[in-house]
């Protein structure tokens, strides 16, 4: 499975597709948001991520039980509306932003809440579209994003494999195959006992699509690991600094930690190679220090081989070892020398 975002190929072959989730940690300050993209084009991101809404396209202004946070999250006691409020990002910045990432040289993305940002977005003409994990059961928003056709990433923290099923057959009814599924856990930070990364390469399977990890944890074990696993695409929050606060900044990467992630990913990558067996050029030549069929005491024409004068030993320039039972009890062809690599020639009853 691969798909194009912009000029670059996500999936198949291509290399790991590193996405920055600016989030709400530019704290709604504009200077920071464009230091922070910038920050993330040095520290090795293929792209800016940002969101899309305000207070009033998540929620409404309530202080009624269902409105509050109680989840167990780094946020609990707020009202969703207090936490949006103190999260968006003026959604005249973007058009600018995005300018300020694709000078940067990185794309420009977005995750939209609602069909009035996704239509926003498209004015901006965007490359590619995120689902947050919150809306993967919102099918009619999933519809309007995929209408746009282009590549949508779906977020699956708190899906199950009927709301994913859902969500992919969204896209296709619209005439969107350009799908990548990203595993994802819905708790702030999340532990690394609940990131479950082995459910990539069972995503990539059952729904054929390209998959990935939209990481909540803190540090970069976790995305390094899901490269592993055949994780294509790898969103983590980004921060300038965690002392500057804001909702996610507990959960985000410095411009340090970020590029250290991305070298540990590129290195992975590299190791992984393909799933042939097949000897390099310079295991091939290691190849002569395996064992072989040696000479390892003078032998007279003649005379026998035997378990006393010939061994398997390093290195590899004689007879394979495999053949040790067959050349016992031959008869020598010639006198031979300790340190002599045997040959089907040296027998003599062949």
């Amino acid at each position: 499975m691969e798909f194009r975002i912009g000029d670059r190929s996500v999936g198949g072959d291509s290399l790991v597709f590193i996405v920055a989730e600016l989030s709400a940690n530019h704290n709604q300050d504009y200077d920071t948001a464009a230091a922070t993209i910038a920050a993330a084009k040095r520290a090795g991101a293929d792209a800016i991520k940002l969101q899309t809404y305000t207070p009033d396209t998540m929620t409404i202004d309530s202080d009624q039980d269902d409105f509050r946070i109680k989840q167990g999250t780094i946020w609990d006691g707020k009202t969703l509306y207090q936490l949006y409020q103190d999260s968006f990002m003026p959604w005249e910045w973007q058009g600018t932003l995005k300018t300020v990432a694709e000078e940067s040289g990185l794309m420009f993305l977005s995750t939209p809440y609602d069909c009035t940002a996704v239509d926003y977005l498209e004015t901006l003409e965007v490359s590619a579209y995120k689902v947050a994990s919150f809306e993967i059961t919102d099918i009619p928003l999933i519809q309007h994003i995929a209408s746009k056709l282009k590549p949508v990433m779906i977020s699956t923290g708190i899906a199950t494999l009927c709301d994913i099923e859902l969500a992919v057959n969204a896209c296709r009814k619209m005439g969107n195959y350009d799908i990548a599924l990203l595993k994802c856990t819905s708790t702030y930070p999340s532990l690394l006992e609940e990131v479950n990364l082995k459910a990539i390469p069972y995503l990539e399977t059952a729904f054929n699509t390209v998959t990935g990890l939209s990481d909540h944890t803190r540090g970069d074990v976790a995305a390094i690991a899901s490269v592993a696993l055949g994780a294509k695409i790898i969103e983590k929050h980004f921060t300038l600094d965690r002392a500057l606060g804001g909702p996610d900044a507990l959960f985000s990467l410095n411009p340090k930690e970020f590029k250290r992630m991305v070298k540990s990913i590129r290195a992975v990558e590299k190791a992984l190679g393909d799933a042939k067996c097949c000897l390099t050029e310079k295991t091939q030549k290691s190849r002569e220090l395996s064992r072989s069929l040696y000479v390892v005491r003078d032998i007279k024409k003649g005379e026998l081989f035997s378990s006393d004068n010939v061994r398997s030993i390093r290195p590899g320039f004689g007879l394979p070892p495999k053949y040790a039972e067959e050349i016992l009890g031959k008869k020598t062809r010639e006198s031979l020398k300790k340190g002599t690599a045997l040959r089907w020639t040296h027998m003599d009853n062949l």
